[in-house]
């Protein structure tokens, strides 16, 4: 048996959004219980996607921009490790990285948030739904073309107050972010994957280190989910294979089955009037199997095609 030894010091970098903090302090804690003679501190950032707020991240390079600034940090020695909300982290990662861990998943589910409407199909005609995700949309205007989907940039804090102020008359969130904040009370709806199949590793944490750094990666082993980094593999890897990124509508969602996994995953047109779909289930012990399978029903109903269109349109409205 390979005894770990304490680390001394650990220094985390974060985002300095309320969530992200939160996010980050979870870790310290776990680290700390599992390490009590260590000393751990926060390294603090704002990065390029928390700076640029009035354009879509599909506009200005995708969900990467949320993790540069800290991989970065990672390079120069500033920083041991960082954590991010999986569905930040892109599924090609640069060689120089290494995803070392995935913490035990939230719901991953979105929420439905409106001061004046109860469910999602309260919502009347020309409705204004704000969202900052191009998957989000399409499906919302695929179940619900009589509304008008408007884009929502900012952190939770930010987004919610565009709301209150008579922005949009509802917006559709990550429910674990809210529970996470102690706003829970705000969710109006938690919507069923059927209607808002969620994000690529929604609701999990991952936490990124440099990949050459093997005694490291063995002091983080132990905050490890075996189910959910399982889960997490099926789903980038559909993601892997299609080339998705927040630049196209594309969402996976595995659940645990027994000793199996289901996965289901969708591509979508960005107007949301062609949806392809794939439903797959398989052992537990070959996730990246079965997110191929699933990858090749999407290719075999014409992914390719949706995802090329709507890489188009973004490039010809940057």
């Amino acid at each position: 048996m390979t005894v770990v030894s304490s680390p001394d010091r650990l220094v985390i970098a974060t985002r300095v959004s309320r969530l992200a903090l939160w996010q980050a302090h979870h870790v310290r804690d776990l680290l700390q219980l599992q390490y009590p003679a260590c000393r751990i501190e926060l390294l603090e950032m704002t990065t390029q996607g928390d700076r640029i707020l009035d354009r879509s991240l599909s506009k200005i390079g995708g969900k990467g921009l949320f993790v540069k600034e800290l991989e970065n940090a990672l390079l120069d020695g500033r920083a041991d490790l960082a954590v991010h909300s999986l569905k930040d982290v892109p599924v090609l990662m640069p060689s120089e990285f290494s995803l070392t861990a995935i913490l035990p998943r939230a719901a991953a589910q979105d929420a439905f948030v409106s001061p004046e409407y109860r469910r999602l199909e309260d919502l009347p005609a020309g409705a204004v739904v704000g969202t900052s995700s191009l998957r989000r949309a399409a499906q919302l205007l695929a179940a619900y073309p009589h509304l008008e989907v408007r884009p929502l940039r900012g952190n939770l804090d930010t987004r919610l107050s565009k709301l209150d102020r008579g922005d949009y008359d509802a917006i559709i969130l990550a429910a674990v972010g809210l529970r996470r904040l102690g706003m829970a009370t705000r969710i109006r709806e938690v919507l069923s994957p059927d209607i808002s199949l969620p994000a690529v590793g929604q609701g999990a944490l991952g936490i990124e280190i440099l990949a050459g750094r093997a005694e490291l990666a063995a002091q983080l082993a132990p905050l490890n989910c075996e189910q959910s980094w399982r889960l997490a593999q099926a789903e980038r890897t559909v993601s892997a294979v299609l080339g998705g990124s927040c630049q196209v509508p594309l969402g996976a969602y595995a659940e645990q089955d027994g000793t199996n996994i289901r996965l289901r995953a969708l591509v979508a047109s960005v107007d949301g009037t062609r949806l392809c779909r794939a439903d797959v289930s398989g052992p537990e012990t070959d996730p990246v199997a079965l997110g191929q399978r699933a990858a090749d029903e999407l290719i075999a109903g014409g992914a390719r095609e949706l995802l090329a269109e709507s890489q188009s349109s973004q490039d010809d409205g940057a």
